[in-house]
């Protein structure tokens, strides 16, 4: 572990040795440190394993540490201009500083800030996308922060979860509703039952209510046609006489026709009866190429036994948005979930839990950037050749 620590510093050395123009200010990087991610570990593992890179890469760093659930988005409300933001957590940690960046009135220019993550918490759903799996978790941590300074990017889509009464709140990964999901959350009850916990959990799970049915009533809309990409850059102004010229021709030709009235959107309807609804973005399998945006609607099929529910939570527990065979799956861009009155229950949203209502759920494409191993990136574009 020591040598992995000393050979990342070496290389974020050679960051912090480069030379900048003397007006130049150094880049700000506001790091939000959860400390109670990884029960409790989080703080040792950052300052052991990231800080001293960060430090040493010339970086001008700020460490926000929070104190409570929820913080983070309040404190991202009072964040002032930055170069970087760096999520120093787990998947909670992810969602309320998205959530907090992307509520805030001048979100258009903050949403544009690169986004670093360094993956500490129980759960680091995006790591498996952004960084090369590593059995050893130091090495886990020091690649991904020697990401940041690397500077690739890749764009991730982000869900916008809007209740009737509550404000937006946005998710990377998705939306979980349903009986897997609940027996999920039970499993560290068990944890005197050592590698049995997580069939035990889904096991008592089918001993309280069978068969388990979620009914809800869900309208979508299909996928949407990718826009090109925007230049970063903006063109430099063109020199007078072109101005003028083209203000001339603008003024002399022919008034323009009225626009066409849009025609209405296609809302699709459906009753369901399942046993989990998922609603997943593209992050996990993430193509740089594609020319559709959507999110994947899961339905899965409730006739399922008792065996196969316990044997499937189990694969759930790895890959929580799994599509299983003779599921109802749905291409959309945006839908809305009508539950019954009375439904009692929880959603998941990025392994966070929130109670169960109606909601709207709105993909907002390519919304954030976050810094990725150019390993993978070469990975993805590769992958999209073949």
């Amino acid at each position: 572990d020591n040598l992995l620590r000393r050979a990342a510093c070496q290389e974020a050395q050679a960051f912090g040795n480069q030379l900048i123009p003397a007006t130049a200010p150094l880049k700000k990087a506001t790091v939000f440190l959860n400390p109670a991610a990884c029960k409790g570990k989080a703080g040792n593992l950052f300052e052991k394993n990231a800080a001293p890179i960060l430090h040493l890469s010339g970086l001008d760093v700020t460490v926000v540490k929070t104190d409570y659930e929820g913080q983070a988005k309040k404190l991202l409300e009072l964040m002032e201009n930055t170069d970087l933001i760096i999520i120093a957590g787990g998947d909670g940690t992810v969602q309320e500083v998205i959530t907090g960046l992307l509520r805030r009135a001048d979100e258009a220019a903050f949403s544009k800030i690169p986004i670093g993550f360094i993956p500490l918490g129980k759960t680091c759903t995006l790591s498996h996308t952004l960084y090369p799996e590593s059995a050893n978790q130091v090495q886990h941590i020091t690649n991904a922060t020697l990401a940041i300074l690397k500077g690739e990017t890749v764009p991730l889509d982000v869900l916008q979860i809007k209740g009737e009464k509550e404000q937006p709140v946005f998710a990377v990964s998705g939306l979980r509703w349903g009986s897997y999901r609940d027996a999920g959350v039970k499993v560290s009850k068990y944890w005197y039952l050592g590698p049995l916990k997580t069939k035990a959990a889904h096991f008592f799970s089918t001993l309280k209510e069978w068969p388990q049915k979620h009914q809800a009533a869900l309208m979508y809309l299909g996928p949407t046609e990718r826009p090109p990409e925007e230049p970063e850059e903006k063109a430099s102004r063109p020199p007078l006489h072109v101005r003028l010229y083209r203000r001339l021709r603008s003024y002399w030709s022919s008034p323009k026709a009225f626009p066409q009235e849009v025609a209405p959107e296609d809302w699709e309807e459906l009753k369901l009866s399942t046993i989990e609804l998922s609603i997943a973005t593209q992050n996990r399998q993430l193509d740089l190429t594609r020319t559709q945006d959507f999110m994947d609607i899961c339905i899965e099929a409730e006739s399922v036994s008792k065996g196969q529910f316990v044997h499937r939570g189990t694969q759930k527990m790895r890959d929580p948005h799994m599509c299983p065979e003779g599921s109802q799956c749905i291409q959309a861009s945006r839908c809305i979930l009508q539950l019954p009155e009375g439904t009692e229950g929880s959603f998941g949203i990025d392994n966070e839990e929130y109670e169960a209502m109606p909601v709207e759920v709105k993909l907002l494409p390519r919304k954030l950037r976050f810094f990725c191993d150019p390993r993978m990136r070469e990975q993805m574009l590769q992958a999209a050749v073949q």
